[in-house]
């Protein structure tokens, strides 16, 4: 392991978390709120750490896949506790462990909160929760391979590690070229949605964090009542920019490429696409008795199933509320996700359609044990690796959520609380049922359930490998 090298990384990794952490200071002098020494403060540190960390570049620059799994795992831990300082500091929360639990969902994207009273936190601390969400929506090393140069060798494994689904590729030959084509994108669609939200009725500083927290796939709002305020128009923005931020993006480059006949080749978004219709149907007309107009029944409907498929956690209304066939599509769709290479979370739609062609195919091995037919995906052969790789994940991914689900069980909640809330912390959602619903939070759960919840939030946001093996001995030896 080559310990050096992933310093050096770390340290850029914080100069540039605290350069942003000025933005949120700005907020506070703006809106004259108390609070801005401690975001300028915690900058101008981390800032000094960083840049001494990481002035100097190691000898030994070899990098290979164990140090790119350790400096995404360890960056993102790290980004996580150094933002809480300032939340913490201030004692908009008192806690560090909730304010630790705060940071990782927002930096991981999944809206979980332990605040009870959003409305009573400042606009900075707002801000920097919505903003969380936008840095960790597309990651923070894809905004360090855009920016900066790195040493040979460590592109393509930090990315590897730190980006959603079971394939990373390049867009184009360089990967630094890759980066900046995808913050291109995101900061087109982000700046698109803010003026759009803004237009229709949002304050300027509601459409920046209500947009931060789309793009991210986040989910944090600056209201206790989420979106259920809104006008109808902005709830069909946000849930159309959902559904935008959940599809694979490599869609929009082959879009900026002017290579429409290859987007419609793409099975996951084809599918991803349907089972959002389908699943607003079915769930509009289960719950549409329940609202005075049927256009209100498909107004929620469609704002939740794009918000917990997309894994933003957004709301409109309470859906525990609903039917259980509604409230079970919902968490049906809390397990598949978005898309591969999206901000999404969840087991994402690329591996769902992987497994399902496993099975099938194991089935057919049965029936015509002579047959011998490869596994397809858009129009190309699956390599037996990945089709492995992603059984693995699956079986792995299940061991950590019932190894989760028995830790939180010794805390005082219903199983259906507990079974939800790990789930939706796994996969990045945010709000699951029953306590955890769309009006509840996790600020009642003790501080092992919350470490847990922590734990989960970063595994699921970096697919499991880059924190598991952290506590692996073996990742830390020389040789």
């Amino acid at each position: 392991m080559n310990i050096s090298i992933i310093l050096y990384t770390l340290g850029r990794v914080l100069a540039i978390e605290s350069a942003f952490m000025v933005l949120p200071g700005i907020v506070a002098l703006i809106y004259q709120e108390n609070n801005w020494w401690t975001y300028f403060v915690v900058a101008l540190i981390g800032m000094l750490a960083g840049l001494l960390i990481s002035l100097k570049k190691p000898k030994n620059t070899q990098f290979f896949a164990k140090e790119g799994f350790a400096s995404v795992g360890l960056a993102w831990l790290l980004i996580s506790m150094t933002g809480a300082l300032p939340p913490f500091i201030s004692r908009e929360i008192p806690n560090y462990i909730d304010a630790v639990f705060e940071m990782s969902s927002g930096f991981t994207t999944t809206g979980a909160t332990i605040l009870t009273d959003v409305e009573a936190v400042s606009h900075a601390t707002l801000f920097w929760r919505s903003f969380s969400h936008w840095i960790g929506g597309m990651g923070i090393f894809v905004f360090l391979l855009a920016v900066m140069p790195m040493v040979g060798g460590v592109n393509m494994h930090l990315l590897r590690a730190e980006s959603p689904g079971p394939v990373v590729g390049k867009l184009v030959p360089k990967m630094k070229d890759s980066s900046q084509i995808l913050y291109f994108i995101y900061i087109f669609l982000t700046v698109v949605q803010i003026l759009s939200l803004w237009i229709m009725g949002m304050s300027f500083f509601e459409a920046v964090c209500t947009s931060f927290a789309t793009a991210g796939t986040g989910g944090f709002g600056v209201y206790n009542s989420s979106i259920a305020n809104f006008s109808t128009l902005i709830k069909w923005d946000v849930t159309i920019f959902m559904i935008l931020y959940g599809i694979n993006f490599n869609v929009y480059f082959l879009i900026l490429a002017r290579k429409f006949k290859n987007i419609f080749k793409i099975e996951e978004v084809r599918t991803y696409l349907i089972v959002i219709v389908v699943s607003v149907l079915i769930i509009t007309l289960n719950i549409f008795k329940m609202y005075d107009s049927f256009g209100g029944a498909l107004t929620d409907a469609a704002f939740q199933v794009a918000s917990i498929i997309t894994t933003t956690g957004f709301a409109t209304c309470d859906f525990n509320l609903w039917p259980s066939l509604a409230k079970t599509i919902l968490v049906i769709l809390m397990i598949t996700g978005a898309c591969a290479g999206s901000t999404g979370g969840g087991l994402k739609f690329s591996r769902v359609l992987i497994l399902i062609k496993a099975v099938r195919q194991e089935i057919n091995s049965f029936i015509h044990p002579r047959s011998v037919k490869a596994l397809g995906m858009d129009d190309r052969t699956v390599d037996k690796a990945v089709v492995k790789s992603v059984c693995v994940y699956g079986a792995l991914f299940t061991l950590i959520y019932l190894g989760s689900v028995f830790i939180v069980s010794i805390d005082k909640y219903d199983m259906v609380t507990n079974f939800t809330a790990v789930l939706a912390t796994m996969n990045n959602v945010g709000p699951g049922l029953e306590v955890v619903g769309a009006t509840g939070n996790y600020a009642g759960f003790n501080y092992l359930s919350k470490i847990v919840f922590i734990f989960d939030m970063l595994a699921g946001r970096l697919e499991l490998y880059p924190i598991l093996l952290l506590f692996v001995p073996m990742m830390w030896k020389k040789h």
